[in-house]
């Protein structure tokens, strides 16, 4: 069962990612990944990153930044926040899936050391019935980043 401040944080979080993305997620489907165990949750004011955990392995379930905030450091800020929490809790290697056309968050994720390692053809939806390819990204969390 969901309490009351599950439904309120989830109710946030889907207005944030609403803003994030042109297709969002529902209340509904945040409050049931946030019942799932190993799921963990980040949040800043202007983005959240929600993580799940299993079997030595993590996904990045999404990545929200208000535009408004965006090119300000806080994806990267968040996303090495997950990396660390997965990493203690004893995660060896992070996924998470990225739109194809975008390069923004490829560049991101280019930067904080993930490389492709497959590809879901035509996964995400778009506007006007067109599709795109999710290209599936991993990072090995023992691995040190070089140094920029």
């Amino acid at each position: 069962m969901t309490d009351r401040s599950t439904l309120e944080l989830s109710q946030a979080l889907a207005v944030l990612h609403a803003e994030a993305f042109e297709i969002s997620w529902s209340p509904e489907a945040f409050a049931r990944l946030l019942d799932q165990p190993g799921v963990s949750l980040t949040v800043e004011p202007d983005g959240f990153i929600l993580l799940q955990a299993a079997a030595g392995e993590a996904e990045i379930l999404t990545l929200a930044v208000r535009p408004s905030a965006r090119r300000q450091g806080l994806a990267t800020r968040l996303v090495e926040a997950a990396a660390a929490l997965a990493a203690v809790g004893g995660t060896g290697r992070m996924f998470l899936e990225v739109a194809q056309d975008n390069g923004p968050a490829r560049a991101l994720y280019s930067r904080l050391g993930f490389a492709q390692v497959g590809r879901r053809p035509r996964y995400y939806a778009r506007a006007g019935g067109l599709t795109v390819d999710a290209l599936l990204l991993a990072r090995n969390l023992d691995v040190p980043l070089p140094s920029a």
